[in-house]
């Protein structure tokens, strides 16, 4: 039988698939890179808000870091007033009341008797302080005692002049540095009245935000996802919090200790240094360990090893028995990771960016985690990287129309073998369209 040639009409039918497959992929294609685009201004439009707001920002993480460090406490205060008190419902906010009163006593019973001492041994620091530049000074520039310099070309002599010379003065503007921003952060003071008031709510009516936050989302697997972020986001930041605060107290009280029976000179100064600066990871021991150990070189070598030799030790035990103890199965970065995000925070909001580097990796971490499981994912990367499966394009051929009139007509259930119809036809025998077709 002659083939009868196709019409304009066969062809723009059979075109038309194609051409929407096409039209399909090219919008696709368009509305990744769009999606692309618009995260990449969400993203920068974020962190210019956070670096405008990062004074605020500083001030609501420090009262969660407040509210987090007492919350247990407040529970075990709630429990007991209500275990005492049966068939009566005792308000969270009375609990959390009598932990402010506790927490004020104990604050002011430490400054009356430390703040003094503290304020002399800055003063006196103070003082002392251009002595100890030029002794540095001066123990740089002793190399020329140990090695004769006329044997060094004058270029090299020079180049390590020059180095010795900054260096000292890099020194220099770097303890003015400090200070100036410790009296800048003194200036701020006032603003940390608001640490308690915000923590106050932030216990109080944990419980409501959070449900504000989940009725935001669609009923289904999404808020139960929801659900799930925040209850691991508020895990890893309580493990995280309450293990550095402690970390940073256990830390200050030991130092000051052990350096007032060494005989470190400004021992106080130095411990709550080595508090504060704790909560800084890598970055923060270390300047206390090169501070504390050049004063005390200054009075005596063999000091200055005892105390070398007590931060090595008190280093190892805090990484590797204390700090594990206490964060449980908190955040695991890599110390690498560690020393990248101090820093960017640091390069992106100062002081502020420093402290809070930590905590907004690990709530992106669990973020991106969840993210992962949610759309059943390998990655980013590996998705960015997977190729796109082909579509299969079928254009409607004599086949399918055979096909489509063969079910057409298709023998009822009555005509069945089984129902008592006539007998099914032999494979051999043509069916009645393919007949017509003939």
């Amino acid at each position: 039988m002659a083939e009868q040639p196709l019409s304009s009409d066969n062809i723009n039918r059979t075109a038309e698939p194609a051409t929407l497959d096409a039209v399909r992929a090219t919008w696709t294609q368009t509305r990744a890179i769009l999606g692309v685009i618009l995260l990449v201004l969400v993203i920068a439009a974020g962190l210019w808000m956070l670096y405008t707001l990062k004074g605020v920002i500083l001030l609501v993480a420090l009262a969660m870091f407040f509210a987090y460090l007492i919350a247990p406490l407040v529970d075990v205060v709630h429990r007991f007033i209500s275990q005492r008190i049966r068939g009566r419902l005792i308000p969270r906010a009375v609990a959390i009341g009598l932990v402010y009163l506790l927490l004020l006593g104990s604050i002011g019973t430490a400054s009356y008797l430390l703040l003094p001492e503290l304020g002399n041994q800055i003063t006196l620091f103070g003082q002392q302080a251009p002595t100890y530049i030029t002794a540095v000074r001066d123990r740089l520039q002793a190399w020329s005692w140990v090695i004769n310099p006329a044997s060094f070309p004058p270029s090299i002599r020079d180049a390590v002049e020059t180095v010795v010379a900054r260096s000292t003065e890099s020194l220099g503007g770097s303890l003015s540095y400090a200070l100036t921003g410790l009296l800048a952060f003194l200036s701020y003071l006032p603003w940390l009245v608001l640490i308690p008031i915000l923590a106050f709510f932030l216990l109080k009516d944990a419980d409501d935000f959070r449900s504000a936050a989940l009725r935001a989302l669609p009923i289904g697997h999404l808020r139960g996802r929801g659900a799930e972020l925040f209850e691991d986001i508020n895990n890893t930041l309580a493990a995280y919090i309450r293990a550095a605060l402690l970390g940073c107290l256990l830390i200050g009280v030991v130092c000051t200790v052990a350096f007032t029976i060494i005989g470190l000179p400004y021992a106080l100064l130095f411990g709550a240094l080595a508090g504060l600066l704790e909560f800084i990871p890598l970055v923060g021991p270390l300047v206390v360990a090169l501070g504390a150990s050049l004063v005390a070189s200054f009075h005596s070598p063999g000091q200055a090893a005892v105390v070398l030799l007590f931060l090595g030790i008190l280093r190892l035990a805090q990484d590797y028995v204390i700090y594990p103890r206490l964060i449980g199965r908190g955040i695991h970065m890599h110390p690498l990771a560690v020393i990248l995000a101090i820093l960017c925070g640091a390069e992106l909001a100062g002081v502020a960016g420093i402290f809070l580097a930590i905590p907004v990796v690990a709530v992106l971490s669990v973020m991106h985690r969840h993210w992962l499981e949610y759309r059943g994912s390998a990655g980013l990367v590996a998705d960015f990287l997977k190729p796109s499966e082909p579509r299969l394009i079928v254009p409607p051929t004599s086949a399918s129309q055979a096909v489509t009139a063969s079910q057409a007509v298709t023998p009822s259930p009555a005509d069945h073998p089984v129902s008592g119809g006539e007998p099914a036809r032999s494979k051999s025998e043509p069916s009645a369209s393919a007949r017509t077709r003939g």
